[in-house]
């Protein structure tokens, strides 16, 4: 468990931070950016949370703890990605967003025009959910151009924008109150 006593360090007031393990590296680097951008995606959860209850809320609870886990593994060097020596987002995590994303989806009339963002104040924050999740999608698939990532961590992300998409029509009376291209 995590035990903070004090929030600022000063050690970033020079515009670098440190990596898992203790690399500095500049604020500005694309790993910086590529995790920012999953913290991002957790305050947004967070906001459509406000709209949200039971088992919906259940699982956008656990994905704010994955999500905490993507932006350590993805604030962690290396090509090792096991997780026995560091955080990192697994395989079963992404299954289980399958899993979900099935059990909804199974309700939902295929779609026969594309959705806009909006409906529900929870389908409505999904849909901003969902397009923050794709940025870091691609700031994770563009730092793996240059640094080794863990695959699962591209996968994971591209499952969660998916999982938000039907959440938010599920969450919309099962579509019925879609808005509609």
């Amino acid at each position: 468990m995590v035990k903070l006593t004090k929030i600022y360090t000063r050690s970033g007031d020079q515009g670098e931070t440190s990596l898992v393990g203790g690399v500095r590296v500049a604020k500005h680097s694309l790993r910086i950016a590529t995790y920012g951008t999953v913290d991002e995606v957790n305050a947004t959860v967070g906001l459509a949370r406000l709209h949200t209850s039971g088992p919906a809320d259940d699982m956008l609870g656990r994905i704010q703890n994955d999500l905490f886990d993507l932006g350590a593994d993805l604030a962690t060097p290396g090509d090792d990605f096991s997780s026995d020596k560091s955080l990192r987002v697994t395989d079963p995590q992404v299954d289980r967003l399958e899993r979900e994303i099935d059990a909804m989806n199974k309700n939902l009339s295929p779609l026969t025009s594309f959705v806009l963002p909006g409906g529900t104040p929870a389908a409505a924050s999904l849909h901003l959910a969902r397009t923050v999740t794709r940025r870091a999608e691609r700031l994770i698939a563009e730092l793996g151009q240059t640094e080794p990532v863990n695959p699962a961590a591209l996968k994971y992300a591209n499952r969660l924008s998916d999982h938000f998409f039907v959440l938010g029509r599920h969450l919309n009376g099962d579509g019925e109150n879609d808005v509609l291209w």
